[in-house]
């Protein structure tokens, strides 16, 4: 063997060769069998009952070792089961086993607890890279200044342990990316405005996409916009927009309760005005209906006996004319000695009011 012969003064593993500085030669080391031999004997003599008792130890310890390897998952995670490093499998909450380290080994994650990214700082401060990361370019070429939060969870724990490493990161990269494009296809007024609900539902959806590609296991929940105003120089000038914009839309709203008060009434009086001239045509169509009716009446009489229809239709309307008038009647032949001028009329009234 190499520490048989190795010459010089260095000294073999065993301890019993040349000494350092010279000297004299030592004998020829024990075999490795002999050395093995020698301390399971010394082991058998130390330890009571022998090699039972070595057997019964080593059960212990491999008892142990076995126990070791049972784990629980809580609630609220997954764990992923590593055989030598590589994935084996996922486990879901409850108690469980797998072979113990170094076979293999557990990582346990919370995947339905919330993670929160902020993107951006706030209003006036300047990030550790010295410089407003808020500062996004829109599409009418203006500048906004835009902050706001990603809440996450993780979507696949096997993906999200094995894809990507620094998962805050990347998600944060991801969504500051997202949103710069998103500015990028909108006014700054939709920005600052009305569009932000939009904006958030869109960045959304485009963030989730983008980690799909990536396959990063994490599901976005929501994206917060916390910020979305003009630079400070040309802050004022954009709030007396927003001012403008909010006054616009007061305006819009009185006008449409006027209108909502206006219309109904103006269609109830324009209804009530049909009905009214269906009324009045449906009386005016059956009035004369009626009056046709009776002059076709009278003809088929006055032509069946045109002398008595004639006396009929005088005396109707001498009727008619004289129904409404205070008259007189006198007899033709008492009446020859009376006064032609005598008020009779005078002295009719003259006697209801003594009566």
């Amino acid at each position: 063997m190499p520490w048989q012969n190795n010459g010089g003064d260095k000294p073999n593993p065993w301890g019993n060769g040349p000494k350092r500085g010279g000297g004299g030669g030592g004998g020829e080391p024990p075999h490795i069998d002999d050395i093995i031999k020698k301390g399971q004997e010394q082991l058998r003599a130390a330890l009571p009952g022998g090699g039972l008792g070595v057997g019964l130890i080593v059960l212990v310890i491999i008892g142990i070792w076995l126990a070791s390897g049972f784990y629980v998952v809580g609630p609220n995670e997954n764990a992923v089961v590593l055989r030598f490093g590589k994935y084996s499998e996922t486990t879901l909450p409850g108690p469980h086993w797998h072979f113990p380290s170094p076979v293999e080994t557990v990582e346990k994650r919370g995947v339905t607890d919330k993670n929160l990214t902020q993107i951006g700082v706030a209003s006036g401060q300047i990030s550790r890279r010295g410089q407003n990361t808020n500062h996004m370019l829109t599409g009418d070429e203006n500048i906004v200044d835009v902050r706001f939060n990603v809440v996450w969870q993780i979507k696949n724990l096997r993906d999200y342990l094995f894809n990507i490493t620094d998962h805050e990161t990347t998600v944060a990269a991801v969504s500051e990316s997202v949103m710069r494009e998103l500015a990028g296809k909108n006014t700054i007024i939709s920005i600052i405005t009305e569009g932000r609900g939009k904006l958030q539902s869109d960045a959304k959806t485009a963030i989730q996409e983008t980690l799909d590609k990536y396959a990063a296991g994490i599901l976005v929940l929501e994206v917060q916009i916390q910020e979305s105003e003009a630079p400070e120089e040309v802050k004022d000038a954009f709030l007396d927009v927003q001012r403008a914009e909010a006054d616009a839309q007061r305006f819009r709203n009185e006008a449409s309760k006027y209108r909502n008060e206006i219309v109904p009434n103006a269609e109830g009086h324009a209804e009530r005005l049909v009905q009214l001239a269906e009324g009045y045509r449906a009386t005016k169509v059956a009035g004369a209906e009626g009056a046709a009716a009776r002059f076709t009446s009278v003809y088929n009489e006055y032509v069946q006996a045109k002398e008595v229809t004639k006396k009929r239709m005088y005396l109707e309307t001498m009727e008619e004319i004289l129904g409404g008038m205070d008259k007189i009647i006198i007899d033709g032949k008492a009446g020859s000695g009376v006064v032609p001028y005598l008020p009779l009329d005078q002295l009719v009234k003259k006697g209801k009011a003594n009566d």
